[in-house]
């Protein structure tokens, strides 16, 4: 089959298949994981995690889990 003739969708089903067949499917989802873009605004996320947190707290709380 020439990849030529292959619609986006047959070559991401082709690719999917030989990777699972040689690495096995646990092996292909963490490798579709590295592709993965996430979702929502990280940014705006952390600002609102950390709003209330100074400087010496966030360093406290480094060395607890250290």
């Amino acid at each position: 089959m020439s990849t030529l003739t292959m619609s986006r969708a047959g070559i991401r089903r082709a690719c999917l298949e030989a990777v699972a067949k040689k690495l096995g499917p646990l092996c292909m989802v963490c490798f579709l994981q590295q592709f993965e873009t996430g979702r929502g605004d990280y940014t705006k996320e952390r600002d609102q995690w950390l709003k209330d947190m100074d400087i010496q707290e966030t360093i406290s709380e480094i060395r607890k889990k250290r």
